[in-house]
């Protein structure tokens, strides 16, 4: 964005005379960073077609973590809401997919975005009670949150209870992105339906990070910033705190949500354990979220990656190996 303006000044002989100046806003390197990140976008979009099954499934698994740790470091970086109990919401968006491909017949596709409404309904409700509590009580409460959900899941007799569920092959194959893809291309069932899953995901990162960059961005983000640094002078202002703290955590919700139900869509297996774990969808993401920087809406490329690497190295030990992550944040 420029501005051009024009600065009075007096000559020597008393005449005014005029000097142009030029204002001009924006980071030349956020300008390159996105042009990067453009160019990534294309070549991780045309990667089912040079790639095995394998790295696929491995950029799947890390582009789905690159998600869910966009929408914690918005919860915790910006809006001040550290939460222990994401996997929650999760598990309720893997659970409503299932249920919706199973008993409703809804095509898969369509279900991930209900999926991520459903989550963000429930988290309306359960705000009511998360909200009244701060600092470390609010991410218990969170966690304990999260161990309801898991439980009432568990009690789902046709979802499998505790035991679990698995999705039909013709539910998962016959997905219109999947058939699509296998029409098009000539590829088998499993193979199309991974690269449906794997494009579903690239998209859902990409349009996840353009949000939060946007919001940040916005008078909203410039909000969020004011009350994580200082909730009191934010309110004197004329900040609304618990609206936009509400607003992010509603967000999150949806987000992670779709992201649970893309997931176990993938997988097509699903149980309360797994589709409610804090390790593998709370602990894992807060890791990918410090390694890459907390409150940047930009972590390092790398970071879901190295996070993987360090998760396999000698008997999954984190603490065996070191990680030194430089990060060139994308500052809103």
């Amino acid at each position: 964005m420029t501005a051009d303006s024009t600065l009075a000044k007096h000559g020597a002989d008393g005449r005014a005379t005029s000097r142009r100046f030029a204002m001009t806003t924006g980071a030349r390197r956020t300008k390159l960073a996105a042009l990067g990140a453009a160019a990534l976008v294309v070549l991780l979009a045309a990667a089912p077609f040079v790639l095995d099954r394998g790295p696929i499934q491995t950029l799947f698994s890390a582009m789905t973590m690159l998600a869910l740790a966009q929408y914690w470091n918005l919860l915790a970086g910006y809006a001040g809401l550290v939460s222990v109990g994401q996997q929650g919401f999760v598990g309720l968006g893997a659970y409503f997919l299932f249920a919706a491909a199973t008993f409703a017949g809804i095509d898969p596709l369509l279900a991930i975005p209900l999926a991520g409404l459903f989550a963000a309904l429930v988290a309306l409700p359960s705000a009511w009670l998360i909200f009244r509590l701060e600092g470390a009580y609010f991410a218990i409460g969170t966690w304990v949150l999260a161990e309801v959900f898991r439980l009432v899941a568990a009690q789902i007799k046709p979802l499998g209870g505790g035991t679990g569920a698995s999705l039909s092959k013709a539910a998962v194959d016959n997905a219109v992105l999947a058939r699509a893809i296998a029409d098009a291309t000539g590829m088998r069932a499993s193979a199309a339906r991974d690269v449906a899953a794997y494009w579903l995901a690239l998209a859902l990162v990409v349009l996840t990070t353009a949000i939060v960059y946007w919001l940040l961005r916005s008078r909203r983000g410039l909000a969020l910033t004011a009350i994580r640094d200082d909730q009191s002078a934010a309110s004197s202002l004329g900040v609304d705190p618990f609206r936009l703290k509400l607003m992010v955590y509603i967000f999150c919700a949806f987000g992670a949500g779709m992201v649970g139900a893309l997931i176990y869509l993938q997988k097509a297996r699903i149980s309360p354990d797994a589709a409610f774990s804090v390790l593998d969808w709370t602990a894992d993401v807060l890791f990918i979220v410090i390694i890459g920087g907390v409150a940047t809406i930009a972590f390092s490329a790398g970071a879901p990656g190295y996070y993987r690497l360090l998760a396999s190295g000698p008997g999954g030990s984190l603490g065996y190996l070191t990680l030194d992550v430089a990060t060139t944040p994308l500052t809103p």
